[in-house]
């Protein structure tokens, strides 16, 4: 199939993320396309397969998915299942099928959250239902060698709650500070961790809210609760110098 070269094609294209993908398009070379569920849905092969055909695009973000509140991978498995797994294995199919390069954004709870400081090639042990939906994903995109898996630790600017964890570690970055650094990588393949600074959810929300409220990540999941689940970013670093 022919490809337009400067066209993106992003899924969940009414979610937070895409949102900051819209603001950026352009500061970008790119021609973005954010279809509705309707025109795109992740559960629909075909639906999948008539857009791009249609758009004729080279690269398709996938952002679409389940996400919050975490306890819903918990509640209702079947939803993370469909949304998560399933519907990226059809969007992987489909790319494969057409020769579009696929990037997929998962995520840094994949990692078993001990010791932190995890490499793209540390052993991985999901630490919530979430990571576990998020990792299927991951497993059928990895069999396509056209794609490139973004683990990443990203939330919306302003931080939506009163409270962080001053005793849970991560690579916090902003939707909006990453978007540019993600087209940046576009070409690249296989396998990224990306993110912010390794620091404390409280250490980060603080710089911009004065206000933040302190709060014990051992207090409320346990005291054997994963609490590091940092990454080693130097080679997303490194490609966006």
């Amino acid at each position: 199939m022919f490809h337009y070269k400067n066209r993106i094609v992003f899924t969940g294209g009414t979610g937070r993320f895409a949102n900051s993908f819209k603001a950026q398009e352009s500061n970008s070379n790119f021609k973005f396309f954010f279809p509705k569920k309707t025109e795109l849905n992740i559960l629909n092969v075909n639906l999948i397969k008539k857009y791009l055909t249609k758009v004729k695009p080279k690269y398709l973000i996938h952002l679409a998915g389940l996400s919050r509140p975490m306890s819903i991978h918990n509640k209702d498995i079947v939803q993370s299942i469909d949304k998560n797994i399933i519907g990226t294995a059809n969007v992987t199919k489909v790319c494969a099928k057409l020769k579009i390069k696929l990037i997929y954004i998962s995520t840094c709870y994949i990692y078993p959250g001990q010791k932190g400081n995890y490499s793209e090639g540390s052993p991985i042990k999901p630490i919530n239902n979430y990571a576990w939906s998020k990792l299927g994903g991951e497993c059928s995109v990895m069999l396509y060698k056209n794609s490139l898996i973004l683990r990443t630790s990203v939330t919306e600017k302003p931080f939506v709650h009163k409270s962080a964890f001053y005793d849970f570690k991560t690579n916090f970055i902003f939707h909006e500070d990453l978007v540019m650094k993600i087209l940046k990588l576009i070409n690249q393949k296989g396998l990224i961790n990306i993110g912010g600074k390794s620091q404390s959810v409280y250490n980060f929300v603080k710089k911009y809210n004065k206000k933040i409220k302190r709060l014990s990540a051992k207090n409320v999941f346990g005291k054997k609760a994963p609490l590091n689940v940092s990454m080693n970013i130097s080679k997303f670093k490194k490609l966006i110098k």
